[in-house]
């Protein structure tokens, strides 16, 4: 949020993108105002990777560590632990995996007007390394999210190393499998590259398509 004045209108269209795919698309019952999504943990502590082409964002993801507090709540693994939140098993994580060198990534998404499976895989190769830098950055060496069960084989065409920690369990909501994926905060520059993505500018060769963040 420190890069508010100049990335404000990013921030804001990732919120319009997170309300179309959650909200309208996944029927999530999360806070928003008919236009954005907006949660607890969106704070001055979260930090955000986000792709755009143009002026518009189609892609992106929201990070934090697992350290942090913002009035009564910390992140939402630890979060759904304490039994703060509906929907998630509170058995299903453990608070000591959390620590300083560990951060937690949320809010994935592509939006579905990206079409083609390169188009996908460059904007989710962004997005993820964006999350990297981040976090790498400020000492981290790996984070954990919550996600659907293929993302383990998904990143892996990114080059992205995610293990899986934690039996899964269904969603009531949308009816897919969840389950929580350590993966590593280490860039997959070689991979970059062969997606056309370069890891030096974070920009797609060829295309007006960059990451911000």
């Amino acid at each position: 949020m420190s890069r508010m004045d100049e990335c404000g209108w990013a921030y804001y269209d990732f919120l319009r993108l997170r309300k179309s795919f959650f909200v309208d698309n996944l029927g999530w019952d999360i806070p928003h105002d008919g236009v954005v999504e907006m949660d607890q943990y969106d704070t001055p502590l979260a930090h955000y990777s986000v792709v755009v082409e143009g002026r518009k964002v189609i892609a992106g993801a929201r990070c934090q560590p697992t350290t942090t507090t913002w009035g009564r709540y910390s992140n939402m693994l630890n979060d759904a632990a304490s039994g703060f939140l509906d929907g998630i098993p509170k058995q299903l994580f453990d608070t000591k995996l959390c620590g300083p060198d560990v951060w937690e990534g949320t809010r994935l998404v592509v939006a579905d007007d990206v079409t083609s499976t390169l188009g996908r895989m460059q904007c989710l190769a962004l997005v993820i390394d964006g999350l990297i830098r981040v976090v790498s950055a400020r000492g981290a060496t790996s984070f954990l999210t919550l996600s659907p069960l293929p993302l383990q084989r998904t990143a892996a065409l990114v080059g992205l190393s995610a293990e899986r920690i934690t039996p899964g369990y269904q969603s009531y909501t949308d009816g897919r499998e969840y389950a929580i994926f350590r993966c590593k905060a280490e860039r997959a520059v070689e991979r970059l590259k062969q997606l056309g993505i370069d890891p030096e500018t974070h920009e797609v060769v060829g295309r007006n398509l960059s990451a911000v963040g």
